[in-house]
């Protein structure tokens, strides 16, 4: 069985907007910005899933009191952020996305920086989505997604 990798988001944001904060923290707008970054490389559309969202929202919760970046080491493959000011979810999922940069498709590998997050966004088998967002005690947002099944297997491409 190939092993699975985790990647810890260490991007720390401070954000400022003039958006409440339920702009861009929909499950469609959580869909809607992996799915636009899935289609630019072919593959299809995630759906949301409750099960994987009660997870995400969960482990959110557990974050709050200190908001660190830790992982869940749950079931699911997972991206995590954190920001200050308004960070709202698709600021977390253009963070991860933006990693893109530094994938090389044809070595398969990360050029230059992390880009493990955003294989996870675009990886093929992972088809169903659950993400959720919680303020923690210091003020900052911290921001988990779920991918169900998980990606990043060793030896696989992303798409």
């Amino acid at each position: 069985m190939a092993k699975c990798l985790h990647f810890l988001l260490l991007f720390t944001v401070v954000t400022m907007s003039i958006y409440s904060s339920q702009a861009q923290n929909s499950q469609k707008d959580y869909l809607d910005a992996h799915n636009a970054a899935r289609a630019q490389v072919g593959v299809g559309p995630m759906v949301w899933d409750d099960k994987v969202a009660a997870f995400a929202r969960n482990y959110v919760n557990q974050r709050i009191g200190d908001c660190n970046l830790v992982h869940s080491s749950g079931p699911y493959g997972e991206n995590l952020a954190k920001g200050s000011g308004d960070f709202t979810g698709k600021a977390a999922v253009d963070l991860w996305v933006a990693e893109k940069r530094n994938y090389v498709y044809k070595s398969n590998s990360c050029v230059g920086g992390e880009c493990g997050h955003y294989t996870q966004v675009v990886w093929r088998n992972s088809v169903r989505l659950g993400c959720a967002r919680a303020r923690c005690n210091n003020g900052w947002w911290f921001i988990s997604c779920n991918y169900d099944p998980p990606g990043n297997f060793i030896g696989q491409r992303p798409y």
